[in-house]
Formats: structure tokens, sequence, C-alpha cells
């Protein structure tokens, strides 16, 4: 015999009741929240220097709320604007190096 008996409720029975249709409210689509589960933004910027002038090109992508949104960029600049661009970001590169070159060079030889 078990611990617990098992005791069966009465089965009810439900009916669907008939509406008017002129009773009906139609509603819109049902609107994305903000915080949907997913969402993501891509861009990428390209700076290339040909024939001594300097061409940008940009792209940007995003899905955010249910929209999906593209916007692009093409332009072209003085060359010295890549040379310039190249060498801030090796700037930025190597100060950013510096205090972990700096915190292992005791595991270097000495001279």
């Amino acid at each position: 015999m078990t611990k617990y008996p098992l005791t069966v409720a009465a089965k009810r029975s439900t009916a669907l009741s008939e509406v008017d249709a002129s009773e009906l409210v139609a509603q819109g689509s049902p609107r994305v929240s903000g915080s949907g589960f997913f969402s993501f933004r891509y861009s990428s910027t390209i700076v290339s220097s040909h024939g001594g002038r300097t061409q940008v090109t940009a792209k940007r992508v995003s899905l955010e709320d249910g929209t999906l949104s593209t916007e692009s960029f093409e332009g072209e600049l003085d060359g010295r604007a890549h040379d310039d661009a190249v060498r801030l970001a090796q700037q930025e590169v190597l100060e950013g190096a510096a205090p972990l070159l700096r915190m292992l060079r005791w595991m270097l030889p000495m001279r």
C-alpha cells in the first residue's frame, strides 16, 4: 500500500462559448520590447592609401528592437591622413604594451 493514496477528482467539462464577431476588438501586432533576447552591433572602418590619397570606407550594421539598420560611408582624404592614423595606432599599442613589458623585463637575460 502506498504512503500517499491517490485520489481522483471529478472531471470538469469545459465548453467554449460562442462570441459575436462584432464584440471582438482588433489589436495591432505586438510591440517588440527593448529587452529582446537578441541584438547586435557590427562596425568596420578601412583606411587605405593608394596613389597619394587616403580612402576611408566605414560600415555599421545593427539589430535593435527588431529593426535592422545599415549605414555605410566612403570618402577620400589627403595622403597624410593615412600616415597620421598609422602613427597614432602604433603609438597607442606601444603605450598599452609598455607596462606589461616593464613587468616582464626581469625575465630577460642581463648583458
